[in-house]
């Protein structure tokens, strides 16, 4: 059934409203004034303000209605919006700019032990935090004041996303905080979310600690598995076929290694404790180190591989010379691994466009990347299609570790790639060294 439209489809309602009870009162007054009219004037003097009368009159009903109507679509969005707040399960804390708190929904009840009604109107200052019933709300509000925090949002962009985690009991938030303008265009508050994250982070640690025993676990007898036949290869006794198992089985347990090595950094990085040690280094000296010890697997597989030398000074930067090696090694490496037959690697060195950064690049002749697989190509243990045809071995853990070491360096990464032509992988890294992250913070889970 179609809905009735027109300037008065909600009229039964609107009728109702307390803005129209004082037009009705005035309405019936004017028909008794106009039952008088025409009992006591000339009937054209009384017909001429009879018309005025109902014009005006319409005018004024219009005017009157329209405003009921808004009330009452305002009043009915506010009623929704009200309910959707009170049955959130996220808190939702609203302050002035003096914070004065002036909404406190049923779930920051539940979360922080806290009446509304008895909280409402109060002013949240620092030193409440020194109340243990009001610590940890304090500690939300002023999270400079919570035991751990971390910052996930730029300085001075909202809405402003920060961690916080707290102990005795265990609990991890994370609050989304944002102003409230008028219509002035003023601050007149701030209207805080916070998600209770404690489950998924919990379960995310747990995983990750998996992880770790489990690599560490695996480390040491794979270890000794290598030295083991590292010293079966070195007799000159073996027969041809013995020989090759050998180095076949040495080649797994390295390849294995690799990935139990991988399985380790990323654990590391995730929780905040890679340990980057930063200083200054000729990054040109150090593009050159690295291509340098790539050259004999370049050679034995027919890839060369040519450096772009900068035309002009590149100043020295602040690095972490190990960690930054893991990252462009690995860029090389998979540039000569996924390259043609008698293909190219060619890396540069340069100044970058924009900003005081410098740019290094790589970029193959290889088997490029399908288009709409490029935005997976940093997400943990994700391979192109085409790489796995082309390359079995490979845990696609290698580009989410060296995204997150150009990260922790300032700087950031590009792909650009065609199909059967090649891709180039670049990154930045900064030559101010204000713009290199203060410290290491756990990734977000």
């Amino acid at each position: 059934m179609a809905k009735r439209g027109g300037p008065f489809a909600n009229f039964s309602s609107v009728s109702k409203l307390p803005e129209m009870k004082s037009f009705w009162g005035a309405l019936f007054a004017l028909l008794l004034v106009l039952v008088i009219n025409f009992v006591l004037l000339e009937i054209y003097y009384a017909i001429f303000t009879t018309v005025a009368i109902l014009v005006a009159s319409y005018l004024t009903f219009r005017s009157i209605y329209s405003s009921a109507e808004k009330s009452q679509q305002t009043s009915r969005e506010r009623n929704q919006l009200r309910g959707m707040v009170t049955t959130m399960d996220d808190s939702l804390v609203v302050y002035d700019q003096n914070f004065t708190l002036l909404f406190f929904n049923p779930a920051a009840e539940k979360l922080f032990k806290i009446s509304a009604a008895e909280f409402l109107g109060t002013r949240v200052e620092p030193k409440l935090a020194e109340n243990p019933t009001f610590r940890r709300f304090a500690q939300v509000i002023f999270p400079s004041l919570a035991p751990s925090m971390i910052t996930r949002s730029p300085a001075g962009k909202y809405p402003q996303v920060v961690d916080l985690s707290f102990d005795d009991p265990y609990l991890e938030l994370r609050t989304f905080t944002s102003p409230i303008i008028d219509d002035a265009g003023n601050l007149s508050g701030f209207m805080k979310i916070i998600r209770d994250r404690t489950r998924e982070v919990s379960l995310a640690k747990e995983k990750s600690e998996f992880v770790t025993v489990t690599s560490h676990q695996l480390r040491t007898p794979l270890t000794h598995i290598i030295w083991a036949l590292e010293s079966i290869n070195k007799e000159s006794a073996l027969s041809e076929e013995t020989r090759s198992l050998s180095e076949n089985a040495y080649a797994a347990a390295n390849q294995l290694r690799t990935i139990v090595e991988d399985l380790l950094n990323i654990s590391r990085i995730e929780e905040g404790r890679f340990g980057y040690q930063f200083q200054k280094a000729n990054i040109l000296e150090f593009v050159e180190n690295i291509l340098n010890a790539a050259a004999p697997n370049a050679r034995q597989l027919g890839i060369k591989i040519y450096f772009n030398r900068p035309e002009e000074a590149i100043p020295d930067l602040m690095i972490d010379p190990q960690k930054l090696s893991m990252a462009l090694t690995n860029l090389v490496d998979n540039a000569i691994r996924y390259n043609v037959k008698n293909g190219e690697v060619i890396v540069g060195l340069k100044k970058a466009e924009r900003g005081p950064y410098v740019e290094v690049s790589v970029r193959d002749t290889g088997i490029g990347i399908p288009p709409e697989e490029i935005k997976k190509l940093f997400v943990k243990f994700f391979r192109a299609t085409n790489a796995l045809k082309f390359a079995t071995e490979g845990s696609g853990l290698g580009l989410y570790i060296t995204q997150n070491i150009i990260r922790a360096h300032g700087g950031s990464m590009n792909v650009e790639s065609e199909m059967g032509r090649g891709s180039t992988f670049s990154f930045t890294l900064p030559a101010d060294p204000t713009l290199i992250p203060p410290k290491e913070v756990p990734l977000e889970y």
